[in-house]
């Protein structure tokens, strides 16, 4: 499995505790997968570490999951979202699947001063292309630390 923006996540921390050893994790930031290997301590040798924009060349042998919670959303442009795609046609196995969480439709216009796109699960399926099948999808309305609430769309598809 990889999991695409989760040097902050606990995702990793909750698989290797069940002894999952084919796992990565992908993340723009150095100091977030520092402080993800930190918290993990010896079991930080399990995952593959990979420090990079999800759109950026990098290479991974292919996983039955891909993961991403909230990346996607914040691919604006179009280039972006194609070599996003290319990515996750090369990571994930034939018949894998790929749990995506952007915000819903109704989701706010930016996320720490960023841009951001909204989606519905039919818009996602649209993004992805025919090389994937929808399975099911769930908004689910996330209330941030803050205490505020966000429309987050959470979509599986198999790969074809």
């Amino acid at each position: 499995m990889v999991d695409v923006g989760g040097g902050h996540s606990l995702l990793v921390d909750a698989l290797t505790a069940r002894g999952l050893e084919c796992l990565a994790v992908l993340d723009v930031s150095g100091a977030a997968l520092d402080r993800a290997k930190a918290r993990l301590g010896a079991a930080a040798t399990t995952p593959i570490w990979i420090e990079a924009d999800v759109t950026s060349p990098w290479t991974l042998k292919p996983m039955d999951i891909w993961h991403d919670r909230a990346v996607f959303h914040f691919l604006t442009v179009a280039e972006d979202r194609t070599r996003y795609t290319q990515h996750l046609l090369r990571t994930l196995k034939p018949g894998g699947s790929a749990i995506i969480a952007t915000f819903g439709p109704d989701g706010p216009e930016t996320c720490s001063g960023l841009p951001v796109r909204c989606y519905s699960a039919d818009q996602l399926a649209d993004e992805l292309g025919p090389a994937f099948v929808p399975r099911d999808s769930r908004l689910h309305a996330h209330t941030t630390p803050w205490g505020s609430t966000q429309s987050f769309q959470y979509a599986w598809f198999s790969r074809r």
